[in-house]
């Protein structure tokens, strides 16, 4: 029997209080992510159970206990306080999944400060592009990356500490300190913030059509959500070994791949050796994986490389496999339950915004491949007409994906940027504040996603309502790469859209148009690729590039991406009565 049990009983009798029953806290006890997820566990007598199983590079590997998990995010918590970092301020987290990076997340949560994950494959303009907007006051990284923080620190006044937490501390510059949690002394007991359900928690970035990042801002209310979701989605107990292959730069790699799992007192996986099929499924075998959270992208290059590649391991641990980022096509649902012992994914769908899954398949629940499943228990969701916004009841049209506002994991807030925020709100009043917007009722926030539901209450997913690339089931904005391309020398104007990509989904094709002087070339394209993948990040950079004489432009002057995208995609192009024709 799953977790949910029966979908239908668990929507007529929802309560967002049944997570408090799952992770036995009583009002009144300390309401802090970081608590919940180590000292809490440790308090329930399962110190000694095994926390994190992490292996990298150079078939390095380690194994941390919830015991470890407490004492090493003390250490980090202690540490940060020690360094003047006070509650409230951001704590950028910027390195590869190294088992820092775990710790370091809790710390920050343990001692009142805000954790900004980063991707660590982000070039110096976008790391400085989200330290600015978050206005960040310490960052974390390693020796491997902190040369990309020299670069801009300069151009930082708020950023008042760089922290190195790997490497060789001999090779540090002036003003960055160096701390190894695990060489330092250990820290078994810390005086944990006291938060509050609405005390700022994480703050995650999404990329914007038409203006730079967006900084998410979480509290630590939103680990009912995630437990929740964890525990009826993901159907996680206390004997299982899960792995989320996400990277917690992303959303999915905190709410998944810490909060969730951490906080049922789970031992979850984390691989940090690149992606080979090889590599996966002897990682999976090795440590007898029995519930596993991945991407679409990852699994389609699973299929890509075959069925042999499988059959070389012992996979039978598995029990229970879930996807995320993008829409599952049907033929992965499929293959994954020829493979995988009629263990078929099931597709979950959720946002950066959300905080946790919103719309996704369940245990026992009839998988229709290619759907994206029925609303969790407790959110209500619908497609809203795309002219009138009202809810659609004819079943197989298209619409807005919409939720109602109020449960637990919801953004509070785009970092400072308040009219953003409010134009997420279908009805909003101009005047709005964020806390109205999020507790009435009588609104509804539009994902930015477009779907049908068919007459069983299934929704299907159709793409996406603006210009935004999802490339590996990561969000990359046109804007950030348009931006970058035209500061390049050679490159007068330029626009980005998404191409189709048979593993990634979309890709990112750049048209430019070149300045006096220069003509396309090999080189040339190639150097264009290499500028933005490290002034932005290998997702940014565009794998095509299409020189022009001109790009599609309005009367008044604005590029028209949409005009781009469905040449590329084979679409109608629509209504072209608004180019110029210039």
């Amino acid at each position: 029997m799953s977790n949910i049990g029966s979908y239908e009983k668990r929507i007529r009798n929802f309560s967002w209080d049944t997570a408090g029953e799952i992770l036995n806290w009583k009002e009144g006890e300390l309401l802090n992510i970081g608590d919940i997820c180590s000292d809490r566990i440790c308090r329930m007598g399962k110190g000694e159970k095994p926390a994190l199983i992490w292996e990298g590079f150079g078939d390095r590997s380690s194994t941390y206990t919830f015991n470890d998990l407490k004492a090493y995010s003390n250490g980090f918590a202690r540490f940060l306080t020690e360094q003047g970092i006070e509650p409230g301020d951001r704590v950028c987290i910027f390195m590869d999944k190294i088992p820092s990076l775990y710790f370091s997340f809790l710390g920050i949560l343990k001692m009142g400060g805000i954790a900004q994950p980063l991707f660590s494959a982000f070039g110096d303009e976008s790391l400085e592009v989200r330290l600015a907007g978050a206005g960040t006051k310490a960052i974390l990284t390693t020796g491997k990356h902190v040369r990309k923080v020299r670069k801009i620190r300069d151009r930082l006044p708020q950023l008042k500490k760089v922290i190195v937490v790997e490497g060789n501390p001999d090779k540090l510059k002036e003003g960055e300190i160096f701390f190894d949690v695990e060489e330092a002394p250990r820290i078994d007991e810390f005086e944990v913030y006291r938060s509050g359900p609405e005390t700022p928690s994480v703050l995650h970035f999404t990329s914007g059509t038409t203006g730079q990042p967006k900084g998410a801002l979480h509290v630590h209310n939103s680990i009912w959500g995630q437990a929740l979701t964890t525990s009826w989605v993901l159907d996680l107990r206390d004997d299982d070994v899960y792995w989320c292959t996400a990277d917690p730069g992303w959303v999915t790699g905190t709410s998944y791949g810490i909060i969730g799992p951490w906080s049922l007192g789970a031992t979850q996986c984390v691989l940090d050796s690149g992606f080979t099929s090889n590599r996966w499924y002897k990682f999976i075998q090795d440590n007898r994986i029995t519930v596993w959270y991945s991407a679409p992208t990852a699994i389609r290059a699973l299929m890509k490389d075959g069925d042999e590649v499988v059959g070389s391991y012992d996979l039978s641990s598995l029990r229970h496999l879930a996807s995320v980022g993008e829409p599952l096509n049907p033929e992965a649902v499929i293959w994954s339950g020829e493979v995988f012992g009629g263990l078929r994914f099931h597709d979950t769908f959720w946002q950066t915004e959300t905080g946790a899954m919103m719309i996704s398949n369940y245990p026992g629940m009839e998988i229709k491949p290619g759907s994206m499943g029925k609303p969790f228990p407790g959110i209500e969701a619908a497609v809203l007409d795309l002219a009138t916004h009202e809810p659609i009841e004819e079943p197989g049209k298209v619409g807005l994906i919409a939720f109602r506002p109020g449960w637990p994991s919801m953004f509070r807030q785009y970092w400072k940027k308040p009219d953003i925020y409010r134009s997420k709100f279908v009805g909003a009043a101009e005047d709005a504040m964020p806390e109205d917007l999020r507790q009435d009722r009588n609104l509804w926030y539009v994902s930015g996603d477009r779907a049908s539901i068919d007459a069983d209450g299934y929704f299907w997913f159709v793409g996406r309502d603006d210009d935004v690339i999802n490339t590996g089931g990561h969000l990359v904005g046109p804007f950030e790469i348009e931006s970058a391309l035209v500061e390049h020398e050679a490159i007068a104007e330029a626009a980005a859209v998404g191409k189709p990509d048979e593993v990634n989904m979309e890709v990112v094709k750049a048209f430019v148009t070149l300045k006096p002087g220069y003509e396309p070339s090999d080189e040339l394209e190639l150097d264009i690729m290499n500028f933005i993948r490290k002034r932005l990040s290998p997702l940014a950079m565009p794998q095509e590039i299409e020189y022009r004489d001109k790009l599609p432009k309005t009367r008044s002057g604005k590029i028209v991406r949409r005009y781009l995208k469905a040449i590329e995609w084979g679409e109608d192009v629509g209504d072209l009565s608004t180019l110029s024709d210039e």
